[in-house]
């Protein structure tokens, strides 16, 4: 995989959202046909024989490439959102954010136990919103969960790694920035 691309084409936006932040833009990637290709391809190639049966992403830029990456695989997507997104019966997980609770919710009935299910994200950074949807996928009982995200940020403060490592968490990053 060209990561060298990748990187050349993330945007940086200093200070947001607040001061002495250095926020990595994904969004960037997506517009730049390349380097969605490069992304999925570098994907398929990963996952291409696990037998996933279901991706899940998270909303929303997980939506992006998991939804491609689904039709890569000839798998279901599953769509996990925020409250109130979703009609009908909802599975739901809470998690502490840094002000407060949230929660995410995904279709009661979306994830069967013979399912070898990918989690998707976006970018890993303290873990909480990823441990939740972990913890969200598992209450469905499946075969077998995975998680990908195009970057994972380690640096102070951002250390979400440990919680995927302390919970054996089989996962995967495209990039992996360290600060």
């Amino acid at each position: 995989m060209n990561k060298q691309l990748l990187l050349d084409n993330l945007r940086n936006i200093p200070d947001f959202p607040i001061v002495g932040v250095q926020f990595k833009d994904v969004s960037t990637l997506f517009k730049n046909a390349e380097c969605v290709q490069e992304m999925l391809n570098e994907m398929e190639r990963m996952y291409k024989d696990k037998g996933i049966t279901k991706i899940v992403g998270v909303e929303s830029r997980g939506f992006v490439l998991g939804a491609a990456l689904a039709d890569r695989l000839k798998c279901g997507f599953v769509m996990c959102r925020k409250p109130g997104k979703l009609p009908g019966d909802v599975v739901v997980e809470q998690y502490h954010k840094e002000y407060g609770k949230d929660q995410i919710e995904i279709h009661l009935g979306s994830i069967e136990p013979d399912d070898v299910v990918l989690i998707h994200d976006d970018i890993m950074a303290t873990g909480g919103s990823l441990m939740a949807t972990y913890r969200l996928v598992n209450k469905f009982n499946p075969k077998k969960v995975m998680v990908n995200f195009i970057m994972e940020l380690r640096c102070e403060g951002l250390q979400g790694y440990k919680k995927l490592q302390e919970n054996n968490v089989d996962y995967t990053a495209l990039l992996t920035i360290e600060e």
